[in-house]
């Protein structure tokens, strides 16, 4: 009773420190939302790491000179360099992942621009090349038989289509790799300015 009257708060409790609070939680919760999103992201990047892998397994095969010969029989087309140097990408992932982990800027950066080189441009330089394989499949009239064209086939579907199905499947999951990775590095950049001005 004898504080009754006195207006004294202690220091630190006046509630000014609320709005510092409330930016700091909003910055851990975008930090949380995003390496969840990029963990699932990563996640359907191993998916199509296997599908390519399964794509890829003859070719192996074939030079560890293994002869299956269920896998001879679907006469899979040879690979392209490009298919080898996206499954580099693969790799990247476990720097991301780490990076996600222990929230290293740097080492997000690397993973997103390893994504980029190893991800997107061979991704973009499928597209160019079986540019002229899907054009003219879609411009195909229906009165013509595919195998009278130029239209490369396997197992009697146009090969570039197939391609093209998985170049926009990976375009995207690269895409959402790299804004979940960008907005990371830009909520940690936040963090580390935020306690610099303390």
């Amino acid at each position: 009773m004898a504080s009754k009257g006195m207006n004294m708060n202690i220091a630190g409790t006046d509630g000014t420190d609320y709005l510092h609070r409330q930016r700091v939680a909003d910055q851990y919760q975008k930090s949380a939302l995003n390496k969840s999103r990029l963990k699932f992201c990563i996640f359907f990047h191993y998916l199509l790491f296997f599908v390519m892998l399964a794509k890829l397994s003859a070719d192996i095969l074939d030079k560890l000179d293994i002869f299956i010969l269920e896998i001879e029989e679907l006469r899979v087309p040879k690979p392209l360099w490009w298919e080898y140097i996206w499954c580099i990408s693969v790799l990247l992932t476990f720097i991301g992942l780490s990076a996600a982990r222990s929230n290293k800027i740097l080492s997000m950066q690397r993973y997103m621009l390893g994504v980029v080189v190893f991800g997107l441009f061979p991704i973009l330089y499928c597209l160019y090349y079986y540019m002229n394989d899907v054009v003219s499949y879609i411009k195909l009239e229906k009165n013509v038989d595919i195998e009278d064209t130029q239209i490369k086939l396997w197992q009697k579907l146009p090969y570039g289509l197939l391609w093209y199905g998985f170049a926009f499947v990976a375009l995207q999951i690269h895409a959402f790799s790299l804004f979940f990775s960008w907005n990371l590095v830009v909520a940690w950049k936040s963090r580390g300015a935020t306690r610099k001005t303390q």
